[in-house]
């Protein structure tokens, strides 16, 4: 919402004056927030951890993945990043070929780009084709014994090179995946927030109909103070908790980070920064068309929102 946004500074500056002697957090900041932000989820994902970092609400998604599946394995897009602790290195391709390699548990699915992808525009149905590559990843990994925890995904791959998935490929992974007793997690902590002007959260772009089992949010829930969130469904929530061993994290969902929340969504809504990110977006989308025509360097401008990409080429045919 901008640096130094005058509401988010005052929040911050009114809360940091109060005392908070209880580090568990019985405040109630904590459950307006909690109430606010499920407003603008769908009503399955109704259960909040409060966190101070992306990497740490992917991590926690992992866990609560795992242990509501009782499977190990993750699968996961071809260059994607989903943060810096080694539990995420090692789910991010882009990482992790540079570092110790992929582990046993990690199955790598091809992105969903119809520009530069196996499966393109002119491919009858890249949908479909895509989300088999899951399919038969998913097959492969059973014959060897390999039990599918989690299909984690960005909603908008993004270090991946800004790419949008074709409207339907969600749906057709997530039954797959379901199928197999995993679940399906949405990385929303760049692109989430009323970025993509549409809608306000990335996963929506692929229609109604789809629900992730798991969210994370971060980076902007904040507008840059650390604070992180991930949402999920009563089921895996109570499968988490039967373990006995209590999820606790000392600042996550603290009375400063919370009214810090609240007034980043009170500026989203009043400021109508969803709004605003639509039309900046396609007057950027439009003034870069423009210039695909004139560079023939420029071989795609796709976007939506302010998430927009544009691939550089040296040669159209190939």
């Amino acid at each position: 919402v901008g640096h130094c946004h005058p509401d988010i500074v005052k929040a911050a500056h009114e809360q940091n004056q109060l005392l908070n002697t209880n580090s568990r957090y019985l405040h109630d900041n904590l459950v307006d927030y909690a109430e606010r932000l499920s407003k603008t989820l769908p009503e399955k994902l109704c259960i909040f951890y409060f966190l101070n970092s992306g990497s740490e609400a992917n991590d926690l998604a992992l866990r609560l993945a795992r242990q509501y599946t009782k499977h190990e394995d993750v699968i996961v897009l071809d260059h994607a990043y989903h943060g810096h602790l080694t539990s995420l290195i090692d789910i991010s391709p882009y990482k992790f070929r540079n570092l110790e390699g992929q582990k046993e548990w990690v199955h790598v699915a091809p992105v969903p780009d119809t520009y530069r992808g196996l499966y393109r525009e002119d491919h009858e149905d890249s949908v479909t084709a895509y989300a088999d590559e899951v399919k038969n990843i998913i097959k492969h990994a059973h014959k060897r014994g390999r039990k599918i925890a989690a299909f984690f995904v960005e909603s908008l791959p993004s270090v991946g090179g800004q790419i949008i998935p074709p409207a339907g490929y969600f749906q057709k992974v997530a039954q797959h995946v379901h199928k197999a007793g995993g679940v399906f997690i949405a990385d929303e902590i760049q692109v989430g927030f009323g970025r993509v002007g549409k809608h306000f959260w990335a996963f929506q772009l692929q229609g109604e109909d789809f629900i992730p089992d798991i969210v994370t949010m971060g980076k902007p829930i904040g507008n840059g103070h650390p604070l992180a969130c991930v949402a999920t469904t009563k089921e895996i929530a109570e499968a988490f908790a039967a373990t006995g061993v209590e999820y606790f994290n000392t600042f996550g969902g603290n009375p400063v980070s919370c009214a810090i929340g609240l007034a980043v969504l009170d500026v989203i809504e009043k400021e109508h920064l969803q709004a605003h990110a639509a039309e900046v977006g396609n007057f950027l989308m439009k003034i870069l068309k423009e210039q695909q025509i004139k560079h023939p360097i420029i071989g795609d401008v796709r976007g939506c929102g302010l998430f927009i990409g544009v691939d550089l080429i040296k040669d159209q045919a190939e």
